[in-house]
């Protein structure tokens, strides 16, 4: 018995080896995974594909892997428009690529400044006699903005086009928070300043009208010049300006219309593009699925066109989305994040300091973290260089206010300058259902503030004489930022909303150009060679497993695949209206303090895209009900 019983302790103790073992290679083999990166070698002669299925952003969101895996829906997939830029440039130069195709069959848009500067490089990439091939079922209006840039343009037979315009309809919920009995305070500087509207008032003020109607009418007119410019036989008047008989003269077939206005060149299914792009890129040795053609896609392109890092460097701060509190991000701005990556920045000798802004705004406390931040660099004298890229308002020009040059786009939307506070306060609600608030004050400041028994005279004249003060301040950096008296920024500001070409008449911008622009003139004023200097973002680029758990759920998210026809951007514009209802609740709901925060700004793509469903928009409107 004691030696069968040795033996057995032997044969458990070689399990329990080999079990570590095994988990030790399973744990080894899934950090390779999880760490493999695109690999060179897959870059092949043939064409480009950009297979654009989600959004064009500046800077990619990271994904958390177990938020993503449990809910088993597939995440928008992000482009970094500079990353597409860099890929269609390198593909101009290089004997490889044949042509550069972009399948927009599930295109989710993107920002116009970002959808330009793509349109631009497909325009290098042509005049360097690569042919641009574009392919959508339906073309909406971002999607429109890259393909005019194309040499040939197809849509589905089924599809078509929609050309819609900037504009729209934003919610007011000021007669059902009157009718539920609560009171929206709101506390805010600035005739202009809208992003508090929804919760006053029923309707647009006729300042606001004032500024949106000149807001929208700027970037439409740049819209059609861009669009109109790189394809000069669309009929973009009869398009836009009678479209159901536009439509009614094809009798409904809205493919057939939009060939017949130019806004496509050919009708055809996915495997007659397919074997198009083969006459002109080869055959796919690889697959013989009707259709396919040789190609190289995005990521191991990428990864084969490494910029190189010589010299001196030029750091780029990348603020982007809503600027709000803590360590949001990258996507969003977390200003404690960005504040500390510019802090530990300073050890790294930067020639010069890019700050590169795509942000509506947001917190007031973040933009300031962020500011003292950059200046922190300007203290040691080095050029410092903002690059407005689709939006810079509010929040996102306070942050800009340390620059010696600001560099934007005519499309760019900025301004903004104001600051506001919405607190919600049920006194009404609760003496309605029988709850009073009753007690003891040693001074009016006593138990406030109170949002149930409601404020005392003196807790809101505190809180708004905080606003003002915050106002004040924002004044003040615009005028020494800018070189003018604060009185003259009072009358430019006031939460007005401007196009870039205005704000640099008006002396909010310095001078027009892109973040190619203000990397040259940082290094020009650091005085720095040609190929004496090399650009780096700074932070964490985004994890390599986001591709692996795309193609883990790719399988269970089937039922919500994006793309379609006509009456499918249609339906992603109506789920767009939902995730406004539960962006306006949640800015309602969670007071996050003083605001500088641009109503106007269109929503990022990315947000827009990210909209919850019904079910998500619906909880929020039951938990603010209730």
């Amino acid at each position: 018995m004691a030696f069968a019983g040795k033996v057995w302790r032997l044969l458990v103790g070689i399990k329990d080896g080999l079990s570590l073992v095994f988990l030790l290679l399973f744990f080894m083999a899934l950090y390779a995974v999880l760490t493999a990166r695109p690999s060179p070698a897959q870059v092949r002669e043939g064409a480009l594909l950009l297979e654009l299925d989600g959004v064009v952003v500046e800077e990619k969101s990271p994904l958390d892997p177990l938020s993503v895996l449990l809910s088993g829906q597939e995440p928008i997939t992000e482009f970094q428009s500079r990353d597409l830029v860099r890929a269609i440039d390198e593909a101009a130069d290089d004997d490889r690529i044949k042509a550069i195709v972009l399948d927009m069959t599930s295109f989710l848009g993107g920002g116009q400044v970002h959808l330009q500067d793509i349109g631009e490089a497909l325009d290098r990439a042509r005049a360097a006699k690569k042919p641009v091939l574009t392919y959508a079922v339906a073309y909406g209006d971002d999607a429109m903005m890259l393909a005019a840039h194309a040499s040939e343009v197809w849509v589905d037979p089924l599809g078509g086009a929609v050309i819609a315009g900037p504009g729209g309809s934003n919610l007011y919920f000021g007669q059902l928070l009157e009718n539920l009995r609560v009171n929206a305070r709101i506390y805010k500087v600035g005739e202009y300043k809208s992003a508090v509207e929804p919760y006053s008032r029923a309707g647009m003020s006729p300042a606001a009208r004032e500024n949106y109607e000149a807001l929208y009418g700027s970037l439409w007119e740049e819209w059609q010049a861009n669009v109109k410019k790189a394809r000069p036989q669309l009929d973009l008047a009869r398009v836009t300006g009678q479209p159901a008989e536009w439509i009614a003269a094809s009798d409904g077939d809205m493919a057939t219309a939009a060939l017949e206005a130019g806004l496509v060149d050919k009708l055809g299914g996915k495997i007659e593009f397919g074997e198009r792009v083969a006459e002109i890129a080869g055959a796919d040795t690889w697959d013989d699925t009707p259709g396919s053609f040789a190609h190289t896609d995005l990521d191991p392109w990428l990864a084969d066109s490494e910029p190189e890092a010589p010299g001196k460097t030029i750091g780029v701060v990348t603020i982007a989305g809503t600027i709000v509190d803590g360590d949001a991000g990258p996507g969003t701005a977390g200003g404690d994040r960005i504040r500390d990556l510019l802090i530990d920045a300073l050890d790294d000798d930067l020639a010069a300091l890019v700050v590169r802004v795509d942000s509506p705004g947001g917190s007031v406390l973040a933009s300031e973290e962020i500011r003292r931040g950059i200046l922190r660099h300007k203290a040691k004298e080095i050029p410092i260089v903002v690059s407005m890229a689709n939006m810079a308002a509010s929040g996102g020009y306070w942050v800009s206010t340390p620059a010696d040059r600001i560099f934007a786009e005519p499309e760019t939307i900025t301004g903004s300058i104001g600051i506001f506070a919405v607190i919600p306060t049920f006194e009404e609600t609760a003496a309605e259902w029988g709850v009073t608030a009753d007690g003891v004050r040693t001074t009016p400041l006593s138990g406030q503030p109170d949002i149930i028994g409601g404020f005392t005279p003196e807790i809101d004249a505190i809180l708004q004489s905080s606003i003002e003060n915050g106002y004040r301040s924002f004044l003040t950096r615009v005028a020494e930022s800018r070189n003018l008296t604060p009185e003259r920024v009072d009358a430019i500001g006031q939460g007005r909303v401007w196009d870039g070409g205005t704000a640099r008449q008006i002396g909010l911008v310095d001078q027009y150009g892109g973040l190619d622009d203000a990397v040259a003139w940082a290094a020009q004023q650091a005085k720095l060679e040609e190929g004496d200097w090399h650009v780096e973002f700074l932070g964490q680029e985004v994890q390599p497993y986001d591709s692996l758990i795309r193609q883990l759920i790719a399988g269970q998210a089937s039922a919500n695949a994006r793309g379609g026809d006509v009456f499918a951007l249609v339906a992603r514009r109506e789920q767009a209206l939902l995730g406004q209802v539960a962006g306006d609740i949640e800015r309602l709901l969670l007071v996050r303090g003083m605001q500088a925060y641009c109503l106007e700004c269109p929503r990022p793509a990315a947000a827009r895209a990210a909209d919850p469903g019904p079910q998500g928009w619906l909880a929020k409107l039951i938990a603010f009900i209730g």
